[in-house]
């Protein structure tokens, strides 16, 4: 896989996590801002959730979870797609809006300054919470040799 696929998919995942309003921010931050068109309105739909038993059994339909969609078009003629779950018609026009800029290196830095770097940190430092409050909680187990066992 090349780089800038890797690339691509990192900002996927965090236009998939981001807020409505850090997508905003992100593209406030250009200027004059992208001139953009519809190819699909953001659609709300479901998709099946698939799960396996014990992570490596058989797969099984473990339900439906609500998905919305959206494609634009930049004046230059890159298409933006997003899949974000929930029911969030603005955050998936927004979010394909960023994937199209993504998609032009000479956006790189802007969006890196205006989005990816701040939604990282966020995320990082939600994960960090997370670590604290889990660890906080933990339970050390250890067995202790009596000594009326004999040897």
């Amino acid at each position: 896989m090349n780089h800038d696929h890797r690339d691509r998919r990192e900002l996927m995942r965090l236009t998939a996590l981001a807020t409505e309003g850090e997508l905003a921010t992100a593209i406030a931050a250009f200027d004059p801002p992208p001139s953009v068109s519809i190819v699909r309105a953001p659609e709300i739909g479901l998709v099946m959730v698939q799960g396996r038993a014990g992570g490596d059994g058989a797969p099984f339909n473990a339900g439906e979870a609500t998905v919305t969609r959206a494609v634009v078009r930049l004046a230059s003629g890159t298409l933006g797609f997003s899949y974000l779950l929930g029911r969030r018609g603005d955050a998936a026009r927004l979010a394909a809006i960023v994937d199209a800029l993504g998609q032009d290196p000479s956006n790189r830095d802007t969006l890196d300054a205006a989005f990816i770097a701040p939604v990282a940190a966020r995320l990082a430092a939600e994960a960090a919470a997370r670590r604290d409050e889990r660890d906080a909680t933990r339970v050390a187990f250890f067995t202790l040799e009596r000594g009326e066992n004999p040897s």
